[in-house]
């Protein structure tokens, strides 16, 4: 594809997709939020990507929202009637959310590779992808509050249910910065690495390894996961029954067990 604010590479099934304002330190303008989500939506429908691997040029990964486009709010919004100005307010931020949730509505796994600062809106993006990776030096925080707003595009939402309630809230409410260990600690990354290209790769290893598996069963995995964080367990068990009841005999199974009998690797379709 072809983004004014980013670049994306294909091989091997696995998309590399990298925000591309190196010189803004991949502050998000209103064109980055939009090219986000039609990069995540080109990976959805893009059979031959399987899985996707988000990641920043330059120093950092992204330091969120760019404060030209914050600024410009006013100006963007205005209008004579106090209630459509405040509904249009409300359509642009219902706008960006969606723009986040593309990374969660792919059906293809996502993992962010981190480093530098992943800040404000960057912490909403990396949280939007199925795991993240970090690199020694990443800086992980809520900043929203240090600019006097509520964070408004999925920390809030999505924060608590990674690392838990109280400390997304101490970290929502504080704005302090966390350095890779502690997010480690924290479990809002499953690794640090020693630096961006070392965390790059082994996100790209990690993408090849998903690759390789099922793409039924792997977009099934992120479709039950998703299902099953918002609703009870029972509702989980629920419809993963129904899922497997829809996909379970396919084509990919077979070649699974084919491949576990004979001890080749499995070549699956599209």
């Amino acid at each position: 594809m072809n983004l004014e604010t980013m670049r994306i590479e294909l091989n091997e099934h696995v998309a590399l997709i990298r925000l591309n304002r190196a010189d803004k330190a991949n502050a998000l303008n209103r064109q980055m939020w939009r090219d986000l989500r039609t990069a995540f939506e080109w990976l959805d429908d893009t059979p031959e990507a399987r899985v996707g691997v988000l990641a920043g040029e330059g120093r950092h990964f992204c330091s969120g929202i760019d404060l030209g486009m914050l600024m410009g709010v006013q100006a963007e919004i205005a209008d004579d009637c106090e209630a459509r100005k405040r509904e249009k307010l409300r359509r642009l931020i219902l706008e960006l959310q969606d723009c986040v949730n593309s990374l969660e509505h792919c059906r293809k796994p996502v993992i962010a590779a981190v480093h530098g600062a992943c800040v404000g809106g960057g912490l909403d993006i990396a949280l939007a992808a199925d795991f993240r990776f970090a690199a020694a030096d990443a800086v992980f925080s809520v900043r929203e509050i240090d600019v006097g707003m509520v964070a408004d595009v999925g920390s809030l939402q999505r924060l608590p249910r990674v690392v838990g309630e109280g400390m997304a809230r101490e970290l929502a409410l504080t704005g302090r910065d966390v350095a890779a260990e502690e997010a480690l600690a924290m479990r809002l990354v499953n690794r640090v690495l020693p630096d961006a290209a070392v965390v790059l790769e082994a996100a790209l290893e990690s993408a090849r390894l998903i690759a390789g598996k099922s793409p039924l069963a792997m977009r099934g995995c992120k479709e039950v996961l998703n299902y099953s964080r918002d609703h009870s367990v029972a509702d989980g068990l629920n419809y993963v029954a129904s899922w497997n009841a829809a996909m379970l005999i396919s084509e990919d199974i077979q070649k699974a067990g084919m491949a576990i009998l004979t001890g080749h690797a499995a070549q699956f379709r599209d």
